[in-house]
């Protein structure tokens, strides 16, 4: 019976001490794989910007030469009133226009220029540019004090046909600047505005030129 209690006693002392040694070889594993958590889980990525641009950091970061130049400032500090009074005449559609198509085309124009100029304005503070180009720029297309007063007096087919009018000089005049653009520029999302303006603009010179012949 001595015996077999020393056997027991021994027995058990050794299996306590192959579970220490088995715990303390998990506790080791575990240390390891929480430092490999340090350095390959989620903060080595963070500090190593994967994804370069996803918070605008990047794009703030990055060399300002050879990014932009002045044919790209002045695009933007031209086209934004440029754009703006394309706003103006298209509000004065609502309440005032009768023909559906010249409707459709002051919705697309509100639609699509409020955007672009908020994207222009925040090219020019990014550039440390001034919004106005200053005197002696003219732009292609703008109308007149007294062209804008005709188109706010005018009413139903007599808008209609004031309007598509003068649009289509004011497109013309933008896709003038936008070819501009395009050819000098060197900003690619300014260009790529510029292609845009063309595209969305000369498809809408082609509908008032429609509205035109059949009012």
């Amino acid at each position: 019976m001595r015996t077999f209690r020393k056997r027991t006693t021994r027995t058990l002392g050794l299996t306590g001490a192959v579970a220490a040694a088995a715990l303390l070889l998990a506790a080791c594993g575990d240390d390891g794989a929480m430092s490999g958590m340090d350095h390959g889980g989620t903060t080595a990525p963070a500090t190593a910007t994967a994804t370069p641009g996803a918070d605008g950091s990047a794009a703030s970061a990055a060399p300002a030469s050879g990014a932009f130049n002045d044919a790209d400032v002045m695009f933007a500090q031209m086209m934004i009133p440029h754009h703006q009074q394309a706003l103006e005449m298209a509000k004065l559609a609502d309440g005032r226009a009768r023909d559906a198509g010249v409707k459709k085309i002051a919705t697309a124009v509100e639609q699509a220029q409020d955007p672009e100029i908020r994207t222009m304005r925040a090219w020019l503070k990014g550039w440390g540019a001034p919004e106005s180009a200053g005197t002696g720029h003219s732009m292609a297309g703008m109308m007149s004090g007294q062209d804008m007063e005709d188109l706010a007096a005018a009413r139903g087919e007599d808008f209609d046909r004031t309007f598509a009018e003068l649009m289509i000089a004011h497109h013309e005049g933008a896709v003038t600047m936008a070819e501009e653009e395009r050819k000098n520029g060197a900003h690619q999302e300014a260009k790529a505005l510029a292609a845009e303006v063309v595209r969305a603009q000369t498809a809408e010179i082609t509908e008032l030129r429609k509205i035109l012949a059949r009012l």
